[in-house]
């Protein structure tokens, strides 16, 4: 048996923990700027906790943005927890760090993308090098919302 690094473990792990920081910051001083931020989830997942309501609406993946109003952040090893308003109707939300599919924030063209396990298996099926994390360019502030994904394989040599 050989033991090799996984490389993309490490980095799901270390893009989870550059989004818990930045909560952090958030929680503590606030959003600066223009900063705002796009988060897609998954609502299947098990940890996942928001209003039946909304799993209705969002059986599989949602999207939320906090930027102009959003109370009770609590951010934890394991995931965050925010209200947000729907229409009007403020709505308290946990979110597990392994739920987060994309988190882009738009203002600085910053962005991260997760694959799920199952992507992440058919990869190592396809191939051994393990380049699931790709790098979200996100939309001009005042332009669609929907991100472009950029593949890093074509920056590889």
């Amino acid at each position: 048996m050989t033991r090799s690094i996984d490389y993309g473990k490490l980095m799901h792990r270390a893009m989870r923990n550059l989004i818990q920081d930045v909560l952090c910051d958030v929680r503590d001083n606030g959003l600066p700027g223009a900063h705002h931020f796009f988060i897609t989830f998954e609502t299947t997942h098990p940890e996942t906790n928001i209003a039946d309501w909304l799993k209705e609406r969002y059986p599989s993946e949602m999207t939320v943005v906090m930027q102009h109003w959003f109370d009770n952040l609590t951010v934890t090893d394991d995931g965050f927890s925010v209200t947000l308003n729907f229409g009007d109707q403020p709505e308290n939300l946990y979110i597990p760090y392994d739920a987060i599919q994309t988190f882009v924030d738009p203002s600085v063209e910053f962005g991260l993308r997760f694959e799920s396990q199952e992507d992440e298996d058919e990869e190592d099926t396809a191939s051994q090098t393990d380049s699931s994390d790709e790098e979200v360019a996100a939309p001009e502030p005042d332009t669609a919302v929907e991100a472009d994904v950029v593949s890093l394989d074509s920056f590889r040599k």
